[in-house]
């Protein structure tokens, strides 16, 4: 059997992280078993169906590693009004991929649901409805359609009259859900609602397109979050009646935060647009996603893994019980060894978008500009955890400061006097060092504090303020290099100007 799964998404806005956390474990399962992983878009909400969102939510898999096999075609997606469509085109044989063009499927497929008993008409009035569902809540009692249309004699509700197609669930009896990580779920039928199939615009529900189209793609394996239990049921009657094989369900634990809520804005960034944003790297973030949830097993300890090693190891049977723990100090700490990871000169383009967006370099970045920023480089690449972080860094390279106050140029166990003394001949030093590199630089300071009786933190410590105004900055010499000789003599100039008139 090949295996074949899908994500897809509703284009309702972009996918919460612990969705695509979800379609993480799909891609890798359809990697490692040499399958399949098929991308549909399931735009039949049509009250909060947002149309921008559909080229947004593909940048974002593609980001993020996540090619499809399968997908909406170009003419598909020219439909759609998908900017650059040719960007996302991959088409396939079991198409269309997108729902709003199969609905004539759909009404198919309910007629036949009415033929075999499996469904009925329902025209009952919104007000109706609201009125039953006001009575049962009154009375405590489980909110659901109360069946007032399902034994009407057949021609009662005439096809062309504005109405509903509901599923004729069985009064009794149980439905059981196989799952492979939760086991065997068994449903009472009495408590199952006879839910809407098929809408009065002529658009399915999800409960009916979802079957439909999983059944016609011929989708083996079913992998999502656990919040999707209590509809499952509804769906394997729907299998059952039209005589479909049903796949493989795969109810996977929720992601939750760290304080045991399920995962929110609340708690930090939840789209792959914002971690993205954010300055988090794809490879980095695709990691920690896959081990949320899941472990390699075996007594393995580490956590950094290759994409390859990780489709090499994956096993959807594996996925743990118990909901996962999105902890935002780990992926800060792995996106920080991803990014130790990186080449100086890969590095440098990631983080120019950063640079760039604030303002402190131009768009497009000419080269002499360039040379400069290769010099950064090095001095950040071992103190970020994100590449955003690179803007509060670095900004006192590009901009100009003003003299801190003179409270924080008094250094630590220092006088004002002493301090001011200390910067005035670390000002001398500086203006005469050649060349004005950090190995020419550091050895001299090094002894100038020495003689001043001074630790080094202290004298570096006056300087560095001085110079970046910022406790703490990228290394000293470096930067002092970065910025040039001109520019650290004025601003030591400014510092010292700021301890005479404290």
């Amino acid at each position: 059997m090949t295996v074949r799964v899908r994500f897809a998404p509703s284009p309702t806005g972009e996918p919460h992280i612990g969705n695509i956390r979800t379609v993480v474990f799909n891609w890798l399962f359809a990697r490692k078993m040499g399958g399949q992983f098929i991308l549909r878009i399931e735009d039949t909400d049509r009250v909060r169906y947002q149309p921008q969102s559909i080229p947004v939510i593909m940048e974002g898999l593609r980001w993020l590693g996540l090619d499809w096999d399968e997908g909406p075609s170009l003419e598909e997606l020219r439909r759609l009004g998908v900017e650059d469509p040719e960007r996302y085109a991959v088409g396939g044989p079991h198409g269309p991929y997108v729902q709003s063009e199969r609905l004539a499927l759909y009404k198919r497929v309910a007629e036949e649901l009415i033929e075999r008993g499996w469904a009925y008409r329902c025209n009952c009035t919104p007000e109706r409805l609201e009125q039953v569902r006001a009575r049962q809540r009154a009375r405590k009692q489980m909110v659901m359609y109360d069946r007032h249309c399902r034994d009407l004699p057949p021609g009662a509700i005439s096809p062309d009259e504005p109405h509903v197609i509901r599923l004729k669930v069985p009064l009794t009896g149980q439905t059981v859900v196989h799952d492979i990580i939760k086991g065997d779920i068994v449903f009472e039928n009495a408590g199952i609602d006879d839910q809407v199939l098929l809408k009065s615009d002529g658009f399915p529900t999800y409960h009916l397109a979802v079957v439909v189209d999983d059944h016609y793609m011929k989708i083996t394996h079913i992998a999502r979050g656990d919040d999707w239990i209590s509809s499952t049921p509804k769906r394997i009657l729907i299998y059952r009646a039209m005589g479909w094989e049903v796949p493989t369900y795969c109810h996977v634990p929720l992601v939750l935060g760290e304080d045991g809520r399920k995962l929110s804005k609340r708690h930090g960034a939840t789209s792959i647009t914002e971690f993205r944003d954010q300055g988090y790297l794809p490879e980095a973030l695709f990691n920690f996603l896959a081990l949320l949830g899941w472990s390699p097993g075996g007594g393995e300890e580490r956590e950094i893994f290759s994409r390859k090693e990780l489709i090499e190891r994956f096993d959807l049977f594996r996925v743990n019980r118990a909901p996962a723990i999105f902890s935002y100090d780990k992926l800060d700490w792995m996106n920080g060894v991803y990014i130790r990871k990186l080449s100086q000169a890969d590095l440098l383009e990631r983080l120019l978008p950063f640079w760039q967006r604030a303002g402190l370099v131009p768009d497009p970045c000419p080269e002499e500009m360039r040379e400069r920023l290769r010099r950064i480089v090095p001095l950040v690449q071992e103190r970020l955890k994100r590449l955003d972080e690179v803007v509060e860094w670095t900004a006192f390279l590009f901009r100009e400061i003003e003299a801190p106050p003179a409270e924080k140029l008094v250094g630590k166990r220092m006088t004002p006097e002493e301090s001011l003394a200390a910067l005035r001949q670390a000002r001398s030093l500086l203006a005469e060092v050649e060349p004005f590199e950090p190995e020419a630089m550091e050895p001299p300071m090094r002894a100038l504090a020495a003689e001043l009786g001074l630790k080094a933190g202290q004298l570096f410590g006056i300087v560095r303020w001085a110079v970046t105004g910022q406790k703490v900055a990228p290394p000293l010499f470096g930067s002092l290099a970065v910025l040039g000789r001109e520019r650290v003599l004025a601003r030591l100039d400014a510092a010292e100007a700021a301890l005479l008139t404290r």
